[in-house]
C-alpha cells in the first residue's frame, strides 16, 4: 500500500516545492510591462540623453571572439568539421558558398597578437569560446582529447591570467560538430544534453582551476530560431517554429545539466560562476502610444526572444504564457521536476545586445511595435522581470560595413552610446551591471553575411595572409573610456556664475516683419456720418448724403504694432531685431515705384519702440532661401539676382532710402542675414561662389554708403549676420576629420569675415581677400577631380579696399554643433555626386539630445565658435549673437527650450569671463510660434498668444543679469553706464504700498480741503447777514429818502 502512495506524495511534495519556487520566482515576472507604462526619461533632465559619470570601481572592461569566427585552421591538429564548415563548404548556405571561415583572422595560430591586442585596449576581461569540433572532433568528450588543443587553450588562459586579464569562456558558440548533426540530427535531439554535459566536465575539469567564469553557450535564441526554424544559420534547416521550439528546448536543458554538473563537482574548489548569454532585441510601443494593447505586444515581443529563454532559468522554471498561446501544442513542456531542476540555473545574467537579434526583430518578432536599439531600456526590463540579477553585457556592439577599413567613425558613436546606456543603467535605474564586453576584438567571419560586414576593434586586410591586427579609431576611442572608467565630467562643463555687462544685449531676433495697414478704428477708412435709432429699431445707419474727411493713421492706431510690441516689451529684453522687406519697399528693384506706406509702417513700429526705451536692430535684406525670389524684389530675380552684379548696385539705391527714411530710429544695421546659407540654393559651385562675391561687395558699398553719408548724423552700427554653427571633427582620431572641420568653419564664416577683418595675424595690405587655406583647397581639389579652372572670383584693388574693415561688430547666428569628416575626392565619387564646396560630409552625434526638427543641443559649442572668431579676429569688434534657439513641441512647458537658454547662455558667460570673448548680446529666436508650435517664446495668435515656460526662465537671467552667485537682480541692466540708484530700488519694491498711501493722503487733503470750505462759507454768510442789519437801522435814522421805480405801463 505504502509502495503505491509514495510516488503519489513525492509527486505531491514537487508539486508543493514548485508552486513556492514559483511563486517567489514569478513575483517579478510581468514587471517588465512597468518599463513601457512609466514615462520615458526626458533627455534634458539630469544627463539623461548623455550621463558624464564614472563606472563602479572595479568594473569588468572587455572584448570578444568566437572560435569560428576567428580562428581559421579549419582542418589543423586533427580538427573535426562544425556545423558552420559544413554550412560554409556546402549549397545550404546560398550564398555564403564562396566565403569560408578556413582562415578567417588566423587566431588558432596567432592568438598572441589577440593577447597583445587586449593589452593596448587595457581590457581586465577576454571573452573567448572553446572549440567543441576541435577538442573533441567526433564530439564524444566521454573518448580522448585532443592533446594539441588543449595545450592551446591552457596557453592562451595562462597568458590571459598573466597579463590580469580575467578570461570569460564560452563552452559552446555555435560550432556544433557535424558528426552529432549527421548521427543525431543535432539540438533536435535530446541526446546532446548528455553529449553537452560530457562536454562541459571535461573542460570544467581541464581548465576550471584558472577560469572564475564560464559560459556555457552564447545566444541559443539564433541557433534554434536561425539554425532550425529559418535555416539563415548552420545548419540550415527549415524547420519552421516546431524545429525552433524543439532546439531550444534541448538547449535550455543541456545548460541547466551543465550548470548543475559544475555546481555539484566543481565549484567549492573552484568558485567560479556559470551562466548563459541570451540575445534580445528591443521594441518601443508603435508611434510613442503606450496604450494597454501596445505595452502587451511589447512584452510578448520581448517574452518571444528573450524570454523564451529567460523565463524557464531565471524566472519560473517554465516557458511565458504568451509563448504557450501563440504556440499550443507544438511548444515542448517541462514536467514538474523540470521546472525545479532548470529554474535558477545561472549565478549572473549575461546578455547580448548586437545587431544580430536587433535585425532579426525587425523582421519576425516586431509585433507591429517599433523596434529600437536602446540597451539601458532591456538592462531595466531584465531588473524589473527577473528580480534584479547581477549582469554581464557579454555582447555589446554594431558592425561596419567592410568598405570603411579602419576609420570607423559612425561605429565610434554607436558604441558611445551602448555604454553610455549601460552606465545611465547602472546610476539611474539600479542594474547591477558589472561588466561590459565590446564585440569583437578583430575582423572575423560574421556568420550568413561573410566578410561583407566588420565588427572588430582590430582591422584585418583578408587578402594579406599575415593578418595583421590593426587598431581602428573605435579600438582608440574603447582604450580611452577604459583608462577613464567612462565618461568623467570635464572642467569646462562646470556650471559658471558671474555677470553680463550692463550695456549687454537681451534680444529677441524675429524675421520679416509682416506689415498689417489695417488700423483699429473706422475713423480712418469710414467717410460716413452715422445717425443712431433713426427708424426707430435702435441700429446705426448712415446719414444719407453725408461725408466727412477722413484722419490719417497715427501709429498709435495700428493696432497690429501695439499688440506686437507689448508682447516684445513683457519679456523684458531691450533690443529687437527684425527685417525689413526689400520686395514690399521697392516691388520694381529701383525707385520707380516706392511704397511709402510701408516705409511709414516700418517708421511707426520704430518710433514706438523708442517710446518704449527699447533698442532696434534691422535687417536689410533677409532671404527667404526658397523660390520664386530668395527674398528680392522680382524683377532683380528674374534679371538673375545675386549672379548679376547689378542685383549690387540695386541694393545700393535700397539702403540709401532705408537709412535716409528709418535711420534716426536705428542704432543697428545688418546688411543681409546669413548670406552663406543663401549661397547653398545655388545648385553649382562657380554660381555659389560668385553669389558669396556679390553679396559682400552689397554688403561692403552699403557699410561704406553709411560710413560717408549718415554715421556722423546718426551714428549706427553696420554689419553682415552669418549662420555660424560649430564644426567637430567626427573622428578626433583622424587628422582627415580634424583639417575637415576647420575647412568647413572658414568656409562658413572665413569665406565672408576674411575679406572684411582679415586674420590678426596677417598684414594689413593682403587683407581685403578670401581665406588663404581656401584658395589653397579649392586649387588642389580642381586638380584631383580634373575640374577646369579656379571657380573663385577674384576682387579687384579698388574692391578689396572697399571691403578692408567694412564691419562694426561681428554678427553671428548659432543654432546648433556638426560632426565634420571629409568628402572622399576622387573623379569618380564627383561625377556621381557634386560634394558642397568646402568637401565636407556632415552628421550628428546619437548621444546629444536633439529637437523634433533634429536640432543636437550642444551648448559647448557656442564657446567654441565665439572662441575661434576671437582668435582668428581679434578681440578689438563687439560680438553679439544675433539669433539662437531650438524648436520645442511643447505647446507652454517647453523644457527643452528651457533648458537650452540656460546652458547656452552658461556658455556664453564662460566665452566671455574665461575666454575673453567681447561678447555684447544675445537674441533669442524667435518672438512667437507664426502656425505650429515650434521656436516661440510665445504661442501663435491662433493659441492666444499664450507666454511659454521658456520666456520666465529668460526674463529671470535677463533681470539677474547672467548668474549671480546668490541669484541677485542686477539693477544696472536698464540704467545703461548709470549708477545704481538705491532709492529708486526701493520704491519700486515697495510700489504698491506708495500708491495706497498716496491715495490715503489724497483723499485726507480733500476732506480737511471741504471741512475748511465749508467752515468759512458759513462764516462769511453770517457777517454777511450782520452787516445788511447794521445799514438798514442806519438809514432809518438819517430819514434818507428811498427812490421808488415808476410803474411800467402796457400798450
Amino acid at each position: 500500500m505504502l509502495s503505491h502512495l509514495l510516488p503519489t506524495l513525492q509527486c505531491l511534495l514537487l508539486s508543493l516545492l514548485l508552486l513556492v519556487c514559483c511563486n517567489k520566482a514569478a513575483g517579478s515576472l510581468g514587471e517588465g510591462r512597468k518599463i513601457w507604462q512609466q514615462p520615458k526619461p526626458e533627455p534634458i533632465i539630469q544627463d539623461q540623453s548623455f550621463l558624464h559619470d564614472t563606472f563602479p570601481s572595479g568594473f569588468l572592461w572587455g572584448s570578444g571572439t568566437s572560435a569560428f569566427q576567428t580562428e581559421g585552421s579549419w582542418d589543423q591538429d586533427g580538427k573535426g568539421a562544425s556545423i558552420w564548415d559544413h554550412f560554409t563548404h556546402s549549397s545550404v548556405s546560398g550564398n555564403l558558398a564562396t566565403e569560408t571561415a578556413n582562415v578567417a583572422s588566423d587566431s588558432y595560430t596567432r592568438w598572441e597578437e589577440d593577447v597583445e591586442a587586449l593589452e593596448y585596449l587595457g581590457v581586465r576581461s577576454y571573452s573567448f569560446s572553446l572549440s567543441w569540433p576541435r577538442l573533441f572532433p567526433d564530439g564524444n568528450a566521454s573518448g580522448r582529447p585532443n592533446t594539441a588543443v588543449v595545450e592551446h587553450y591552457s596557453c592562451l588562459i595562462e597568458r590571459l591570467v598573466e597579463k590580469q586579464i580575467e578570461p570569460i569562456v564560452t563552452l559552446h558558440h555555435w560550432d556544433l560538430p557535424q558528426v552529432l548533426q549527421e548521427r543525431y540530427g543535432g539540438w533536435k535531439n535530446d541526446t546532446l544534453v548528455g553529449l553537452f554535459d560530457d562536454y562541459a566536465a571535461f573542460c570544467f575539469h581541464t581548465f576550471g582551476s584558472r577560469v572564475r567564469y564560464w559560459l556555457t553557450m552564447h545566444n541559443p535564441y539564433l541557433v534554434a530560431a536561425q539554425g532550425y526554424g529559418t535555416g539563415v544559420h548552420a545548419p540550415g534547416e527549415t524547420g519552421g517554429p516546431a524545429g525552433s521550439l524543439i532546439a531550444a528546448h534541448n538547449l535550455i536543458k543541456a545548460h541547466a545539466k551543465a550548470w548543475h554538473t559544475y555546481n555539484t563537482h566543481f565549484r567549492r574548489d573552484q568558485k567560479g560562476m556559470v551562466s548563459i548569454v541570451l540575445g534580445s532585441h528591443w521594441v518601443e510601443p508603435q508611434k510613442g502610444q503606450a496604450t494597454a494593447a501596445n505595452v502587451e505586444l511589447c512584452q510578448q515581443s520581448t517574452e518571444a526572444v528573450l524570454g523564451w529563454f529567460a523565463n524557464p532559468i531565471f524566472g519560473d522554471g517554465d516557458y511565458p504564457v504568451s509563448l504557450k498561446n501563440k504556440h499550443g501544442s507544438l511548444l515542448p513542456a517541462f514536467t514538474p521536476k523540470e521546472k525545479v531542476w532548470v529554474q535558477k540555473t545561472a549565478d549572473f545574467f549575461a546578455l547580448s545586445f548586437g545587431p544580430n537579434n536587433l535585425r532579426l526583430g525587425r523582421n519576425l518578432v516586431h509585433y507591429g511595435q517599433s523596434v529600437t536599439p536602446d540597451l539601458r531600456r532591456i538592462l531595466g526590463w531584465i531588473k524589473l522581470e527577473y528580480g534584479d540579477p547581477r549582469v554581464l553585457v557579454a555582447e555589446g556592439g554594431w558592425f561596419s560595413e567592410a568598405s570603411v577599413g579602419r576609420e570607423d567613425t559612425v561605429a565610434i558613436y554607436l558604441m558611445k552610446r551602448f555604454i553610455n546606456q549601460v552606465l545611465q543603467a547602472i546610476r539611474f535605474d539600479g542594474v547591477r551591471v558589472f561588466g561590459y564586453s565590446v564585440w569583437s576584438l578583430v575582423d572575423g567571419f560574421e556568420w550568413n553575411y561573410g566578410y561583407t560586414i566588420r565588427r572588430g576593434l582590430f582591422y584585418i586586410d583578408f587578402s594579406q595572409l599575415n593578418r595583421t591586427r590593426t587598431p581602428k579609431t573605435t579600438a582608440q576611442y574603447y582604450r580611452r573610456v577604459i583608462a577613464d572608467n567612462g565618461f568623467p565630467r570635464d572642467e569646462a562643463s562646470r556650471e559658471l556664475k558671474g555677470h553680463f555687462p550692463c550695456e549687454f544685449h537681451w534680444g529677441i531676433a524675429d524675421s520679416t516683419l509682416q506689415v498689417h495697414f489695417y488700423p483699429f478704428s473706422p475713423q480712418f477708412t469710414d467717410p460716413h456720418l452715422y445717425s443712431w435709432n433713426l427708424t426707430g429699431d435702435g441700429s446705426l445707419r448712415p446719414v444719407p448724403g453725408v461725408k466727412l474727411s477722413t484722419n490719417r493713421v497715427q501709429c498709435t492706431d495700428y493696432l497690429a504694432i501695439r499688440g506686437h510690441l507689448r508682447l516684445f516689451a513683457s519679456t523684458g529684453a531691450s533690443h529687437y531685431r527684425f527685417a525689413l522687406n526689400w520686395s514690399l519697399i521697392l516691388p520694381q528693384g529701383d525707385r520707380s515705384n516706392v511704397n511709402t506706406e510701408v516705409l511709414r509702417y516700418y517708421r511707426c513700429v520704430l518710433s514706438e519702440l523708442k517710446k518704449l526705451d527699447l533698442e532696434a536692430v534691422v535687417i536689410l535684406y533677409y532671404p527667404t532661401h526658397r523660390a520664386p525670389h530668395l527674398g528680392l524684389p522680382g524683377p532683380l530675380h528674374a534679371s538673375g539676382g545675386w549672379l548679376n552684379y547689378s542685383t549690387v548696385e540695386a541694393f545700393q539705391e535700397y539702403v540709401a532710402l532705408c537709412y535716409r527714411e528709418l535711420g534716426s530710429w536705428v542704432r543697428y544695421w545688418i546688411t543681409v542675414n546669413e548670406p552663406n546659407r543663401l549661397v547653398d540654393v545655388y545648385s553649382s559651385e562657380r554660381e555659389k561662389h560668385q553669389a558669396a562675391h556679390n553679396l559682400l561687395l552689397a554688403h561692403a558699398k552699403a557699410w561704406r554708403l553709411y560710413e560717408r553719408e549718415h554715421s556722423s548724423q546718426q551714428g549706427a552700427m553696420v554689419s553682415l549676420a552669418l549662420h555660424a554653427d560649430w564644426a567637430e571633427p567626427a573622428n578626433p582620431f583622424l587628422e582627415s576629420h580634424r583639417a575637415a572641420a576647420d575647412r568647413f568653419i572658414l568656409f562658413e564664416l572665413g569665406r565672408f569675415l576674411d575679406p572684411l577683418l582679415g586674420p590678426r595675424y596677417e598684414e594689413k595690405q593682403s587683407k581685403g581677400d578670401y581665406p588663404q587655406e581656401m584658395k589653397e583647397y579649392l586649387e588642389e581639389r580642381a586638380q584631383v577631380t580634373g575640374l577646369p579652372g579656379y571657380p573663385l572670383p577674384s576682387f579687384t584693388e579698388t574692391e578689396r579696399e572697399e571691403l578692408r574693415g567694412a564691419l562694426s561688430f561681428i554678427a553671428l547666428n548659432h543654432f546648433t554643433t556638426r560632426l565634420v569628416s571629409p568628402f572622399p575626392h576622387t573623379q569618380s565619387n564627383f561625377q556621381q555626386k557634386q560634394p558642397p564646396d568646402h568637401g565636407c560630409l556632415t552628421l550628428s552625434d546619437p548621444t546629444w539630445p536633439s529637437s523634433n526638427l533634429g536640432q543636437a543641443l550642444v551648448p559647448w559649442g557656442l564657446r567654441k565658435i565665439l572662441r575661434w572668431v576671437t582668435e582668428r579676429y581679434g578681440g578689438a569688434l563687439p560680438v553679439i549673437i544675433t539669433a539662437s534657439g531650438i524648436d520645442d513641441q511643447a505647446p507652454v512647458e517647453d523644457k527643452l527650450r528651457q533648458h537650452y537658454l540656460r546652458s547656452y547662455l552658461q556658455e556664453a558667460l564662460k566665452a566671455r569671463h574665461l575666454d575673453g570673448v567681447n561678447l555684447q548680446g544675445f537674441y533669442m529666436w524667435k518672438l512667437q510660434d507664426r502656425h505650429a508650435t515650434q521656436f516661440g517664446l510665445f504661442t501663435s495668435t491662433h493659441h492666444q498668444s499664450k507666454a511659454k515656460a521658456s520666456l520666465a526662465v529668460y526674463r529671470e537671467i535677463i533681470n539677474q543679469g547672467g548668474f549671480p552667485v546668490d541669484n541677485i537682480t542686477q539693477t544696472c541692466r536698464l540704467s545703461g553706464l548709470q549708477q545704481p540708484c538705491p532709492a529708486c530700488a526701493w520704491l519700486f519694491k515697495n510700489k504698491a504700498m506708495l500708491v495706497f498711501g498716496g491715495c490715503l493722503l489724497i483723499t485726507a487733503i480733500m476732506l480737511a480741503a471741504l471741512v475748511i470750505f465749508v467752515f468759512i462759507t458759513r462764516n462769511q454768510r453770517r457777517s454777511r447777514g450782520r452787516g445788511v442789519s447794521r445799514m438798514s437801522r442806519r438809514r432809518r435814522r438819517e430819514r434818507v429818502p428811498v427812490c421808488r421805480c415808476p410803474p411800467v405801463v402796457k400798450s
